[in-house]
């Protein structure tokens, strides 16, 4: 059983009222590593950035990452971009729903889509193992960021990222072009794009991939077998829950020597 097609059902199912889909979000800032990592970047920038700044969430999908910065910064205008358009329309009707008025959606590709030095900050979540063109989409996003403007990834790594272990094992994760990125291989070709002070250290260290199995794959291989799940679901939560949150701490805290994620900051 695939990911994504588990995490659309879901997806669904919470976003019948904006309540369950603010809830929806909740759980997945909790459950997902990446959230922990990301947030902690975004709030960092946020420290150090107190004007009207521009933001763009490259790869916007199901709208968790534009909803905490625009909930969080509601001085700044945040563009969100996406290549389906169901996900821009869904998340557009949501966002008006509950009245966050910073926030702009937009159908696009990320390999034409340009706006010269308008952005401060481009954050891009994982977005880029999905296009065969990324270093054409680095010198868009390179393109469209005003001069000391930063760029933040998140991004599977080569070190087993997509949950692949080897040559000939296929993504639990669908629709991915590639299985990871290398330290030195990401940071060659973000320099080919012209970024510079380009920073890249390793997320999903041993604490992670103990939480991604417990929080994401196990129960979802679980629901793929059987609807049953659907109902111990809450039951199984109750007793990892504890666990994985100790876990995701330890994740982000900690200095990892090698991991199945990247977290990619670079300036302009």
């Amino acid at each position: 059983m695939k990911y994504d097609p588990i995490k659309r059902g879901l997806g669904k199912f919470f976003n019948r009222k904006p309540l369950l889909r603010k809830l929806f979000y909740r759980l997945l800032d909790l459950l997902l590593l990446r959230a922990w990592h990301v947030k902690r970047e975004l709030k960092l920038w946020g420290r150090n950035h107190k004007g009207k700044n521009k933001v763009l969430d490259a790869g916007s999908g199901f709208g968790q990452y534009t909803y905490f910065m625009a909930s969080r910064w509601k001085h700044r205008e945040i563009n969100a971009i996406d290549v389906k358009e169901d996900q821009i329309e869904d998340c557009t009707h949501f966002f008006e729903k509950i009245g966050l008025k910073n926030v702009i959606f937009e159908l696009g590709d990320l390999t034409g889509y340009v706006r010269d030095g308008y952005y401060d900050l481009i954050l891009s979540v994982d977005v880029m193992e999905h296009i065969l063109e990324d270093v054409e989409v680095f010198k868009n996003f390179y393109r469209s960021m005003s001069a000391g403007g930063k760029l933040i990834i998140s991004t599977p790594s080569d070190q087993g990222g997509s949950d692949v272990h080897d040559h000939e094992e296929d993504s639990f994760i669908d629709e991915h072009v590639r299985d990871g990125y290398g330290i030195d291989e990401i940071k060659e070709k973000l320099t080919e794009a012209g970024f510079s002070d380009i920073h890249a250290r390793y997320s999903y260290g041993w604490p992670g991939k103990i939480s991604w199995k417990l929080s994401m794959k196990f129960p979802i291989l679980a629901l793929g077998k059987s609807k049953l799940f659907y109902i111990l679901l809450p039951i199984y939560y109750l007793v990892t829950f504890p666990f994985c949150m100790v876990l995701n701490f330890l994740d982000v805290r900690l200095k990892h020597q090698t991991g199945t994620g990247l977290i990619v900051n670079a300036l302009k």
